[in-house]
């Protein structure tokens, strides 16, 4: 019985098969895991300040001051507080409510290239922790505990960039500011958000990025302080022997985190006193 003769090509077809397939199936495989879409800590990095960051003008009216409120954390027990600089500027008797119908006066320091106070009382809650060195990214959550409209409230966002607050009027100034798109906010809180200015920008970690400093509610947008302004205005005023610890906050518990910190007076509404 004779096999029929197979031609050349066919044999040397088969050997390079044969290889291939060997070579194929001893290849290491290192392949990186897929990131997931929502995973925040692979976000760009945000790049530093630029001269072509877009730009939003907000008119400071030259009127005099009007009695207003915000928020305030501490940032040392011995009672230091940050808030907005627009919510005490130009107030005599700025105040921190603690409860009960009763108000904590305060002395007040104003930053002189940022919209940051410092606010001085006899004493005070332990203080929040606060991030300096930390990298931001694109997209990170952010979580903004305070008092929007005179009343207990907070809000979560998601960072988009950097911007530049032109301020014209009154303390005529360009400030650079991070830009968050509004995610989520309190059950039943609707309208404007003013109130808010002063509350800290707590990340995951429950660690202060900045300071909530206005709002856009045509565009969905919160603006904070931008490391580039906050540090220097906090620098040395923070207790480096102060062991300050944060809690972690997520889109589900941030509400109760918020209210557990507004409990403890470690964020706490201000108020300017008129009489």
């Amino acid at each position: 019985m004779r096999f029929p003769h197979l031609p050349d090509w066919t044999i040397y077809a088969a050997v390079i098969g044969a290889l291939l397939i060997v070579s194929l199936g001893r290849r290491e495989k290192a392949d990186a895991p897929k990131i997931p879409a929502d995973d925040e800590a692979h976000g760009p990095l945000l790049g530093p300040v630029t001269p072509f960051d877009p730009s939003v003008t907000v008119i400071a009216p030259d009127t005099p001051f009007q009695p207003s409120s915000g928020t305030a954390f501490s940032i040392a027990a011995d009672g230091r507080w940050v808030t907005a600089r627009h919510v005490v500027e130009g107030c005599r008797r700025p105040a921190l409510v603690i409860g009960g119908g009763r108000a904590l006066a305060a002395d007040v320091r104003l930053a002189s290239r940022a919209d940051v106070a410092l606010l001085l009382t006899e004493g005070g809650p332990p203080a929040l922790p606060v991030v300096t060195d930390e990298p931001l990214r694109k997209g990170q959550r952010a979580y903004h505990p305070g008092f929007p409209q005179g009343a207990p409230g907070e809000v979560a966002s998601r960072l988009l960039g950097r911007e530049t607050l032109k301020i014209r009027g009154r303390g005529e100034r360009d400030e650079p500011v991070l830009a968050w798109a509004e995610a989520g906010r309190t059950k039943g809180l609707k309208g404007t958000l003013a109130g808010l200015s002063g509350a800290p920008v707590l990340d995951r970690k429950g660690q202060v990025l900045g300071v909530t400093i206005a709002e856009s509610p045509r565009r969905g947008l919160i603006y904070t302080t931008a490391p580039d302004t906050f540090v220097p205005a906090i620098r040395g005023e923070r207790d480096r022997h102060e062991k300050a610890r944060g809690e972690a906050v997520t889109t589900d518990n941030y509400g109760k985190v918020a209210d557990r910190l507004r409990r403890d007076l470690r964020v706490a509404q201000v108020v300017c006193l008129t009489t």
